[in-house]
């Protein structure tokens, strides 16, 4: 206890190590670096009751200072994801386009029309500048836009189903990255789920038998990145369709990633069209911005102007409604495919679209035949929960010579000015370039020469 004692009175004051920070780092403004101070020395306190010694205040206030110029950085930091996964969640999802980079930017770097209407010189809606050109691209009569498929999903059901029952597959009860529960969803909107089937087989007379004068709707979910394989069976939605116009229930059809391209023609699976999902007869259909169809984040609900109306109206569509820089950057990503550019300037379909003898002539270009580098043939993923288990054949950069491991490589790339995250294959790391940017070529050779 006394040595404990004696630990806690050698911890210097917050003034002092604050004094040491700012002179380290002059650039550090004065609360930050008391703030960074206490931090500091707080973990020390937790150091000292764990009966370790106490370090010298230049080596606390050096902490102090890293951890002062944490606060101070811009974040999130750009990398080079060469991981071979395409739609990656931890690293951002989706790439936007030049022309939505540059939308984003005019709208957040001055004045617009965001609720202004030129003509009349009155208030107008934001959601003026977004729906017509969403029901153009599906097909759809009606259209909402709100700042994620989570929120989307979640209006949907609370606007049409709250206090009532919503059917749900038993195996499309499903649980998502970072904990998004479909049960959650819909008990968080005052809806009570009602499981249907088996885990593995459920069919349309499931459904029927299911259906009672409580029941609002019936719902299809996404699998996500979750898939069933072998002994599986589900309904066909235009079975489901007219199971619904019979009871006189609504067909909510939440795709998750919603395409608007087919990505068959590119050796993968079947990925859920919007347009075809709504020609099947769904009532609503729900899809993300941000993953296959490659713009920012968002939540998109299309359908009739019956169902989708009640929606907008709801009080929550204000709290969940998108800013003015989505808005702009999901409008100019709409805009690729009204014109047929979208594999041209998308970057999402880029890469997916992406040949072999290209993305090799690029990896070439990139190591410039330098020693310890090699390229080979590798696969990559799609991601974002779209098209589970399905690869794309690719092209990799391979580290071979590395004095340390795979593991030290990878922590010294991320680590670089420019960080850079690959994967480890049988304990090398492999950089793949499928998903690294063109524009990122130059900084990633920088990178390899480093090393």
């Amino acid at each position: 206890m006394s040595d404990a004692r004696s630990g806690f009175r050698a911890i210097p004051s917050v003034d002092v190590v604050a004094q040491i920070i700012e002179r380290l780092a002059p650039d550090v403004p004065a609360q930050v670096a008391v703030r960074a101070a206490r931090e500091e020395i707080e973990v020390v306190r937790g150091a000292v009751r764990q009966g370790q010694q106490v370090v010298a205040p230049d080596a606390i206030a050096e902490a102090g200072a890293v951890r002062a110029r944490l606060v101070l950085a811009d974040a999130p930091s750009p990398v080079i994801n060469a991981t071979g996964v395409i739609i990656h969640t931890n690293l951002g999802r989706a790439p936007l386009s030049e022309r939505a980079l540059d939308a984003v930017q005019a709208a957040a770097g001055g004045y617009s029309d965001l609720e202004f209407d030129l003509a009349t010189g009155q208030r107008g809606s934001r959601s003026n500048h977004i729906a017509d050109v969403v029901r153009e691209v599906t097909g759809a009569e009606a259209a909402l836009v709100l700042n994620n498929n989570a929120a989307a999903v979640f209006l949907a059901l609370e606007a049409h189903a709250r206090g009532r029952e919503v059917l749900v597959a038993r195996g499309e009860s499903i649980e998502i990255g970072g904990g998004f529960r479909i049960p959650d969803i819909l008990q968080a909107s005052g809806v009570r789920l009602r499981d249907v089937g088996t885990t593995n087989r459920t069919r349309v007379g499931d459904y029927a038998r299911a259906v009672t004068d409580d029941t609002a709707a019936i719902m299809r979910v996404h699998p996500s990145n979750f898939a069933q394989v072998g002994f599986t069976e589900s309904p066909d939605a235009r079975e489901l369709a007219s199971l619904a116009r019979e009871c006189g229930l609504l067909l909510i059809n939440d795709l998750g990633s919603g395409a608007l391209l087919d990505t068959t023609v590119y050796g993968l699976a079947q990925e859920p069209l919007i347009g075809e999902a709504l020609e099947a007869g769904a009532d609503l259909v729900t899809f993300s911005g941000d993953k296959l169809l490659g713009g920012p984040q968002a939540g998109v609900i299309v359908g009739s102007s019956q169902v989708i109306e009640p929606i907008a109206r709801r009080p929550l569509a204000r709290a969940l409604r998108p800013d003015k820089m989505t808005i702009a950057g999901l409008r100019a990503t709409l805009g690729h495919y009204l014109r047929g550019e979208a594999v041209d300037e998308v970057p999402v379909w880029q890469m997916i679209a992406a040949g072999g003898d290209d993305l090799r002539a690029r990896a070439e270009r990139v190591t410039n035949g330098r020693n310890g580098l090699r390229v080979v043939d590798s696969s990559a993923a799609v991601g974002g929960g779209s098209l589970p288990g399905q690869v794309l054949p690719s092209v990799a950069i391979e580290v071979t010579n590395s004095k340390s491991g795979a593991d030290d490589v990878a922590r010294r790339l991320r680590d670089s000015a420019r960080p850079v995250i690959g994967r480890i294959h049988r304990r090398r790391l492999r950089l793949d370039m499928r998903t690294v940017l063109p524009r990122d070529e130059r900084a990633l050779r920088e990178v390899l020469q480093a090393l």
